[in-house]
């Protein structure tokens, strides 16, 4: 059954054809009918209790304590209330507005905490907890996405996201193990992600190889490589190369002292900072500057970029190994700030789902910013639940980023394209 239809409204000029799509209130109605059979009539008759902030915060809020079963009827109602609306919306020809999902997601996912943690042994969860914890998680996913940005705005696919990531960890602990500076290893991973982009811009760009294959040889590349020098080099003498120091959380006065937001915001380390100057100065850089606009134009049209006297491929080139940098600080997260040394494959495909955020925020910088979040948020989710000793599978909490991901993918809560010479060569003349 198609859930499509291409009609003529009336009042509309006999030539002028609006396809109607279906795809999201099916969607918004499936998931409206799970909330209503889980959330309401599968409520728990328990109260559920968020702990705002901790015992020996400087501005200490108080617990908030919810009706499980409560809440779950309300949001039933507002998500099939929502459901319904979508319904009429696309049945008038009219756009489904982006604060319905909006207020559709906050519901559901709000009504599946309190349902997941009601279900627990002790009903009871720490959100500041959950919150930082997802926060920080998506540090690498965030730097990963960012170069996939850079990359895929200029007309390049980089599946070597992984690479970048993997590579940046290893020189960061080796870099910084020899140094006894956590900065050099940050600027060792910065070049150790450069170094990945090097061969991918070199293979892809100038000998015009098939820039997904190059990618993926990369990545199994760099895997087989680190796991080499891991076996042979960093374990025979941890002490020496594998024992990089840490990059301490610097809390910003006062900020850091705001409820629920300052731990999370402003009590991060120097990569926490970066991330937030790189998200500002990619969308600022791709969408307000000389440099933006080049970049762009040979990532869309890039033959009407060279008729305009902008260089294409040097373009791409500077650009896929400026991603480089940024991916490969991304990296240094996993050795610096996460567990201060290096393991084989230890960013564990991070890099493949750095991507999949990068094709959910639509190739713009913040959205992948939210992207990133929305993956942390699931990863961090999984585990707090696990120790919760929740009824809820941790291999469903595991796959519901992919197959939100996938839903975008396919137009279902809104169109997604990538810039239109993503992929292909360019050839002068």
């Amino acid at each position: 059954m198609s859930t499509a239809t291409t009609l003529s409204p009336a009042g509309q000029p006999a030539d002028v054809q609006i396809i109607r799509s279906w795809k999201t209130p099916i969607l918004l109605g499936i998931l409206a009918l799970i909330g209503f059979i889980v959330f309401g009539l599968g409520a728990p008759s328990t109260d559920v209790t968020f702990r705002l902030t901790e015992g020996d915060s400087a501005f200490p809020l108080p617990d908030v304590v919810v009706s499980a079963p409560v809440l779950g009827w309300i949001a039933s109602v507002v998500l099939l209330a929502s459901a319904a609306y979508a319904f009429v919306l696309v049945s008038r020809y009219q756009h489904i507005p982006g604060w319905l999902i909006a207020v559709f997601a906050v519901f559901f996912v709000a009504a599946f905490l309190t349902w997941a943690v009601g279900s627990a042994r002790s009903p009871s969860v720490a959100l500041y907890g959950l919150l930082a914890g997802s926060f920080v998680l998506a540090f690498p996913l965030i730097f990963g996405s960012l170069s996939g940005v850079l990359c895929e705005r200029s007309g390049v696919v980089n599946i070597a996201i992984e690479g970048q990531l993997l590579f940046g960890a290893f020189a960061a602990a080796v870099a910084g193990s020899l140094s006894r500076n956590a900065f050099v290893g940050l600027f060792a991973a910065a070049i150790a992600g450069v170094l990945v982009s090097l061969v991918l811009a070199v293979f892809s760009i100038k000998y015009i190889v098939n820039q997904v294959i190059v990618g993926v040889v990369l990545n199994v590349l760099v895997s087989g490589l680190t796991g080499f020098l891991f076996s042979t080099v960093l374990s025979a003498d941890s002490a020496k190369w594998n024992s990089p120091p840490r990059l301490e959380s610097i809390p910003i006065p006062l900020l850091s002292d705001i409820p629920i937001l300052g731990p999370i915001l402003f009590d991060q380390s120097i990569i926490g900072y970066l991330m937030y100057v790189a998200v500002a100065a990619v969308y600022f850089g791709l969408f307000h500057t000389k440099w933006g606009l080049r970049t762009r134009a040979v990532g869309e049209h890039p033959k009407a970029a060279d008729t305009l006297g902008v260089n294409v491929n040097r373009t791409r080139f500077w650009n896929v190994l400026l991603a480089g940098a940024v991916a490969g600080v991304g990296g240094a997260f996993f050795t610096l700030v996460s567990v201060s040394s290096f393991n084989r494959d230890m960013t564990s495909g991070q890099g493949y789902i750095a991507l999949a955020a990068l094709i959910l925020g639509r190739w713009n910088p913040i959205g992948a910013l939210f992207a990133a979040l929305l993956f942390g948020f699931a990863s961090n989710l999984q585990s707090v639940l696990s120790l919760l000793g929740t009824p809820v599978p941790n291999q469903f909490l595991a796959m519901l980023p992919y197959v939100v991901t996938i839903f975008a993918v396919a137009g279902v809560v809104g169109k997604s394209r990538g810039p239109a010479a993503s992929g292909i060569p360019y050839i002068k003349g």
